[in-house]
């Protein structure tokens, strides 16, 4: 009797941020190479920080849109993603019914973990806005906790960027090289270097902890 494949299961979160469309578009081609697959595609309300529920409206309170509304939004955002996607693949078997959409209410990477869970996933793609610094702390990682919660791989998708521009160091100072060979290097800055500077960067000879052992220069505060 001929069984059925199980399809290659793609959970991807989107926030209709640029990280979002990377995991979707990233979602989309590795689905492409497999012979049978599925995209699931999730984007989640984070209730729990703006408002709460209003159960015989449908809606939540604060500033996010109606479950209606958010519903309409993440189906036409998918559906346009997808057809720019076979436009630029044309080659690509994915089609509307290879792609399904996921509304979800509260904690986005718990969210996430319980869709792949529940549609028992292979992979699951997230992208990472790359926080640092206060705003990791207080935002903190979607896609670290997704990483620890789900059920499968996580795959974290980042957008290119050029590496941080490294700086430049400019020669010494002329004037404060001729302090120092004027000096025998008693001062080691310039007048105008020495008000920067200060006394805690003047060494002497007498700090040096011993001749025999040379070791470099203390410097004192």
């Amino acid at each position: 009797m001929p069984t059925t494949e199980k399809p290659y299961i793609i959970v991807a979160a989107v926030d209709y941020s640029g990280t979002g469309h990377l995991a979707l578009d990233r979602a989309l081609e590795l689905a492409s190479e497999k012979r049978a697959a599925e995209v699931h595609v999730i984007n989640v309300l984070p209730v729990a920080q703006s408002g709460f529920a209003d159960a015989s409206s449908g809606t939540w309170a604060g500033s996010l849109p109606s479950v209606k509304e958010a519903g309409e939004q993440l189906r036409t955002y998918v559906e346009a993603r997808l057809a720019a996607f076979r436009a630029a693949h044309p080659a690509s078997s994915i089609g509307t019914e290879n792609v399904r959409a996921h509304l979800r209410l509260e904690v986005p990477s718990e969210e996430i973990a319980q869709l792949a869970a529940d549609v028992e996933a292979d992979l699951v793609i997230v992208g990472t806005h790359g926080r640092r610094g206060l705003a990791h702390a207080i935002l903190g990682s979607v896609a670290e906790a997704t990483v620890r919660l789900a059920p499968c791989p996580v795959l974290v998708v980042k957008p290119k960027a050029l590496p941080p521009a490294v700086p430049a160091i400019q020669p010494p100072c002329p004037r404060c090289v001729e302090t120092r060979a004027a000096t025998n290097g008693a001062e080691y800055w310039c007048e105008q270097h020495s008000q920067h500077h200060g006394q805690r960067h003047t060494y002497h000879q007498s700090d040096r902890v011993g001749s025999e052992t040379n070791m470099p220069l203390v410097m004192r505060s």
